[in-house]
């Protein structure tokens, strides 16, 4: 779509889930400079053939990306967006599976402005494709959340674990030293030990929380890098093609020649 020159870009579903009537309310915010990413809202509440079951699933995981991402998404996994030029181009999905989470936690990140507007959907014609039972879809989306929120929050997750490891591992230390100084030490020698080995995991781990934070700057920097990339490809192809619209204008404007005798 940003090689055609896109300036919204609309993505739905290919199984006709939803009201394609509603692509004009799905990109008025965009053309009206009010966001960047508008995600059409099913309202899954009210959908008649999901499940009690399913639509609990659907309010405690769309929760839980709203949490993480900090945006106020009501149907996180709804594939009824619309995209800005500039949201495009700095968009960047590493799951193989959907990207309808990982794209709002890094527009979260990015501070990309993202908006919901509620949108219709059509009665069901097939099963699903993407997924072959609930438990399978929510341990895929639940592995792609974890990835998203790791690859952007990887102080606070491994900080978190090398924290927890350390004060597990300083509970038997300290019994341990109780018991030493009460003149009983000879027999606790294992606590010494358990809490030395989560002490010096935990050590660790705080100090991967360091690297891992090193290496997400970077990222952020590559993106950055990325999406400069594409926008000046884009800007040296549409010069490009209209150099050769030029061209060609200026070659039909010229009177036929006469072949030499």
């Amino acid at each position: 779509c940003l090689l055609r020159g896109a300036d919204v870009i609309v993505n739905t579903d290919g199984d006709n889930q939803y009201d394609g009537a509603a692509i004009p309310a799905l990109t008025a915010p965009i053309l009206a400079g009010e966001a960047d990413i508008v995600i059409g809202d099913r309202g899954t509440d009210r959908i008649a053939h999901f499940s009690p079951f399913k639509r609990l699933l659907q309010r405690a995981g769309s929760a839980v990306v709203r949490r993480i991402s900090g945006l106020e998404v009501r149907d996180a996994v709804s594939g009824f967006r619309a995209y800005s030029r500039e949201a495009a181009l700095s968009t960047n999905v590493f799951s193989e599976f959907s990207y309808t989470i990982e794209t709002i936690i890094q527009a979260g990140r990015a501070g990309v402005s993202v908006v919901s507007v509620p949108v219709g959907t059509n009665a069901v014609t097939r099963p699903s494709r993407l997924f072959k039972s609930i438990p399978s879809f929510l341990s895929k989306q639940l592995m792609t959340l974890v990835r998203s929120y790791v690859m952007y929050n990887p102080l606070r997750v491994f900080a978190l674990i090398g924290l927890a490891l350390m004060t597990l591992g300083a509970l038997p230390v300290m019994r341990f030293v109780i018991f030493y100084l009460m003149g009983d030490g000879d027999g606790k020698l294992q606590s010494l030990v358990i809490g030395g080995v989560l002490l010096v995991v935990g050590f660790i781990t705080l100090t991967l929380a360091l690297l891992a934070d090193a290496v997400a700057v970077n990222r952020r920097l590559l993106e950055t890098t990325v999406a400069t990339l594409r926008r000046i490809e884009l800007e040296r192809m549409e010069e490009r093609a209209a150099a050769q619209e030029t061209a060609a204008a200026d070659e039909s404007d010229q009177p036929p020649r006469r072949a030499a005798s």
